[in-house]
């Protein structure tokens, strides 16, 4: 039996509005608008340009080594390279430490690519890359609260960087299309140029040409330079880029991206870290001089600290002046007035001779003077359980002596 086909939601009229929008999950969301490309909320924060594309350029590096020493496939680096990319067009570098977020994005890459790792395995190629780029003695990793909380982080980043992409992760990698492209322009055969092509598309990686333009415009831009660099002549007349849907600009801006990052020169981990740290310096300063700012201004505008007008002060003064007198005349009249109803009940006790009780001649000792009834029968209830024991054990002896059989319901109490 097959299931019936069931139409699709009707749309709402015309003057009606839904309440809540469609979530679009296509694979062109992970190229960014030009709105958020431009002001990056690193340099929000204080940070140059240049540190920023440094410490980009690190983080891509630090996912490929390590996912070349888990032996990931080149689909999961490449992912948790965009992934790292589009994260930090959202988020500041200043805010977030940049290599947590690389291991979260490399435990996220090898999920999304069906070829997880354990998160152990990620922390021991972290520090080992580590211990080897700062030439330190390779030691393994220590289980204890560091680590836990290393974890934790760890974690916490991957949480996070699916909370900031709105879990739209799935990417479209240009590798497939490098081949596609090479065999339509008949040039499969060709091995070298297939493979620098490859090698230009890994490096590009790095920069943020997959935030920026489609994977079949970096898949071109590979194409063009590895030609220009073997001197392989291209089909113009039409030019081939055009049957493929691309421009020329988008193809000469991505290989211009890519040809600065092999001009850059090589930056030290440590002294990118020393200044993400200055500028964390000064943010947190920024914020005590803002929570400072604004303790002082409510202070200011409270109603206790504003100055009283001089007739406000006298008209409160004569208020408690008034007040004052008013109390003492009330306590006057109640010493001098007695209620009638008081007297008469003192009468009728003189009449009817009863006396008050005098504790000074009475039989109760003068300690038992301020006890409570509660007290004393509690006393008299113990007093009692202690006469029935005596009777009950005496019963039993009496009993024991004659030789009689004890009953069941005395082992029962």
């Amino acid at each position: 039996m097959t299931a019936p086909i069931q139409d699709p939601k009707p749309e709402p009229p015309e003057g009606q509005v839904n309440k809540f929008g469609r979530v679009i999950l296509t694979i062109s969301n992970s190229v960014l608008p030009l709105d958020k490309l431009s002001p990056t909320p690193s340099s929000a924060d204080g940070m140059t340009q240049e540190t920023e594309v440094d410490l980009r350029n690190i983080g891509c590096n630090l996912i490929q080594t390590a996912g070349k020493l888990l032996r990931l496939p080149q689909v999961a680096m490449a992912t948790g390279c965009v992934l790292y990319q589009r994260f930090f067009y959202s988020k500041s570098y200043v805010r977030y430490n940049f290599e947590h977020v690389a291991m979260g994005c490399v435990c996220l890459a090898s999920k999304i690519e069906e070829s997880p790792r354990r998160l152990r395995d990620v922390i021991n190629v972290f520090t080992h890359i580590r211990q080897v780029r700062q030439g330190k003695p390779i030691k393994p990793v220590i289980l204890d609260p560091e680590y836990i909380r290393l974890k934790n982080d760890i974690i916490k980043a991957e949480r996070r960087v699916l909370k900031e992409l709105g879990f739209c992760v799935h990417i479209k990698h240009p590798h497939k299309l490098i081949v596609m492209y090479l065999q339509l322009l008949s040039f499969e055969n060709n091995h070298k140029f297939t493979q620098m092509s490859w090698n230009f598309m890994n490096d590009s990686l790095r920069t943020d040409c997959f935030v920026r333009y489609q994977p079949e415009t970096i898949a071109c831009a590979c194409i063009y330079l590895s030609a220009r660099k073997l001197n392989i002549p291209l089909p113009r007349k039409p030019s081939w880029y055009e049957l493929l849907g691309v421009e020329e600009d988008d193809i000469r801006d991505c290989c211009y991206r890519i040809i600065c990052l092999y001009q850059r020169k090589k930056v030290n981990q440590e002294d990118l870290e020393k200044v993400v740290e200055k500028l964390k310096q000064i943010q947190e300063e920024k914020k005590k001089e803002a929570k400072l700012l604004s303790a002082a201004n409510t202070a200011v505008n409270s109603p206790a600290s504003q100055p009283a007008s001089p007739r406000g002060k006298d008209r409160k003064e004569e208020d408690r002046s008034r007040s004052r007198s008013a109390d003492r005349k009330k306590k006057k009249k109640h010493k001098k007035e007695r209620s009638p109803s008081s007297e008469r009940g003192r009468d009728k006790f003189k009449k009817k001779g009863k006396r008050e009780r005098d504790w000074s001649h009475s039989p109760i000792h003068k300690s038992r003077k301020h006890r409570s009834r509660s007290r004393e029968r509690l006393s008299d209830r113990i007093r009692l359980d202690r006469r029935s024991e005596k009777s009950d054990s005496k019963s039993y002896s009496e009993k024991y002596r004659k030789g009689e059989r004890m009953d069941r319901e005395y082992y029962r109490r």
